[in-house]
């Protein structure tokens, strides 16, 4: 299983669940971070966990170059991206997903819903790519929410080089 965390910071979505499972050699990730310091902390939780299979990269996540060598993945996590760009980088990332997902990819995402809430939107926006919703949790009460979409279109060649998004907060 090849994974790609987009904006990985430590590594504290996928790090202790690999390592809690049975199968973790088959996990080959990518944590691609552009902070030096999460970098560093990312590294040693996984030298410490003993995960040979995951890398981390320090990197821009929202340009095409970090993804040359990690995809397609069968698994992308975009948690805590998709509320730091702008509404108009959101849509283009959402767009630029089929360039990094393999057949039958599942991606993950989290966004917040204060007004005015995209997830609508966001939603329109996977099924308008080729992905189906298998799931969507926004708790009441709650500002957050969690998407897991899953690509059912056809997969396109990254381009070597261009922006994805660009953080804004």
């Amino acid at each position: 299983m090849r994974v790609v965390s987009v904006c990985a910071g430590q590594g504290d979505d996928l790090v202790g669940v690999v390592a809690r499972r049975l199968d973790a050699y088959r996990v080959h990730a990518t944590l691609i971070e552009k902070d030096p310091r999460n970098v560093a902390a990312a590294r040693e939780r996984t030298a410490t966990a003993g995960l040979d299979g995951i890398t981390v990269m320090c990197a821009d996540a929202g340009d095409f170059a970090a993804y040359r060598t990690v995809v397609p993945a069968d698994l992308v996590l975009l948690v805590g991206v998709l509320g730091n760009i702008s509404d108009q980088d959101v849509q283009a990332t959402i767009a630029s997903l089929p360039r990094l997902c393999a057949p039958g990819a599942t991606v993950v995402w989290t966004r917040t819903r204060r007004d005015p809430d995209l997830t609508p939107a966001v939603r329109r926006w996977f099924a308008g790519v080729g992905f189906t919703e298998l799931a969507f949790d926004a708790p009441p009460g709650a500002l957050f929410s969690v998407g897991v979409h899953l690509f059912h279109g056809q997969p396109e060649s990254p381009p070597a080089s261009g922006r994805i998004f660009t953080f804004v907060r």
